[in-house]
């Protein structure tokens, strides 16, 4: 298990807006929306492009490549041409800050 990474404070993250942070051996795009924080590998598992390019609206991205959309909840590739999901992290705010950790080998 890997420790909690500082990403941004709570307070300079806009709803709608997303930092991308090196996490372990990959780079994870961390997303404020209405309904809170979301973290998911940075990377299109169709066209293998950085998702943070791609548009965000409500709790779904959109690769800027090809148009495949993720859900930032769960990771699923909700639209072709992407059919694998996006590696979800956990998320939370603590003491005022936005934190991420690696839990794939929990």
């Amino acid at each position: 298990m890997s420790d909690w990474v500082t990403v941004a404070a709570e307070d300079d993250f806009a709803v709608g807006s997303y930092r991308v942070v090196p996490l372990d051996d990959v780079e994870v795009v961390v997303v404020r929306t209405e309904t809170g924080f979301y973290a998911v590998e940075n990377r299109c598992t169709h066209a293998d492009v950085p998702l943070a390019d791609g548009a965000l609206r409500d709790e779904t991205i959109t690769c800027p490549k090809h148009g495949a959309q993720f859900c930032l909840k769960t990771g699923a590739a909700l639209t072709p041409p992407a059919v694998e999901a996006v590696t979800t992290f956990p998320v939370r705010v603590a003491n005022g800050l936005v934190q991420v950790r690696d839990a794939r080998w929990d």
